[in-house]
């Protein structure tokens, strides 16, 4: 098994793409879902983010409210940076637990989805590919006024916001043009799939798992033969 990385910008069509891999029954982590599962009522991550930023962050069901805690953190980096650090460690937990299991399952590789891939770079040595989601910035800008009701001036600061697409571009293995329509985008996405789906890059640790297990049945079957009473 091997991991690939896949990021994107804010509203340049990650996450549609994300489904079309889900769709085509690859294992794939999606560290939105995990990070919005590690900050509900009763995790430790929920209760941290109560004592940082105070009970106005939260609904009235008791559920940390996005919109809030995020126009909060998008106006104040070190308060970004402290809920990071409230968040990313429980995160990559339940990634590390997903990838696991996807690996017991005998997957040939495994879609991470990771925001931040390029900006932390915490991750990216353990990626053996990288997939980033692009669109021009004037679709950019257009999907995210139109998707979150916000103004250019808004929309152009949230994008600005980020490493910029054109970068992440240069530092990605693999690019998905998203910004025409979206059965071209498909198309590219089913592609890679194929491609990297017939790599044999998954081979090296399959065959390290079982060289290693055979190691562990040998060292047992000579322990029991120790043990076993002389006749």
């Amino acid at each position: 098994m091997f991991l690939v990385g896949l990021t994107g910008g804010i509203a340049s069509g990650k996450s549609s793409v994300l489904q079309v891999f889900q769709q085509l029954g690859c294992a794939v982590v999606d560290v939105d879902i995990i990070a919005r599962r590690i900050v509900q009522p009763g995790r430790p991550a929920h209760r941290r983010i109560v004592e940082v930023f105070g009970t106005e962050v939260l609904l009235e069901n008791g559920e940390i409210n996005r919109k809030v805690l995020g126009d909060l953190i998008f106006k104040q980096p070190d308060q970004r940076q402290l809920l990071n650090a409230i968040t990313h460690p429980e995160i990559h937990k339940e990634m590390m637990k997903e990838t696991f299991k996807y690996f017991l399952q005998g997957h040939r590789y495994v879609i991470l989805d990771i925001p931040l891939l390029f900006e932390t770079k915490k991750l990216l040595r353990y990626m053996k590919h990288t997939i980033v989601v692009y669109c021009d910035r004037d679709t950019q800008l257009a999907r995210l006024m139109k998707r979150n009701g916000l103004s250019l001036e808004d929309a152009e600061a949230r994008i600005q916001a980020q490493l910029p697409l054109k970068d992440k571009v240069r530092m990605a293995n693999h690019v998905l043009d998203n910004s025409g329509n979206w059965g071209d985008t498909r198309r590219q996405a089913i592609l890679l799939h194929l491609r990297l789906e017939r790599s044999l890059e998954y081979l090296p640790l399959r065959l390290s798992v079982l060289m290693g297990l055979a190691g562990i049945t040998s060292l047992l079957y000579l322990l029991a033969r120790c043990l076993l009473p002389s006749p």
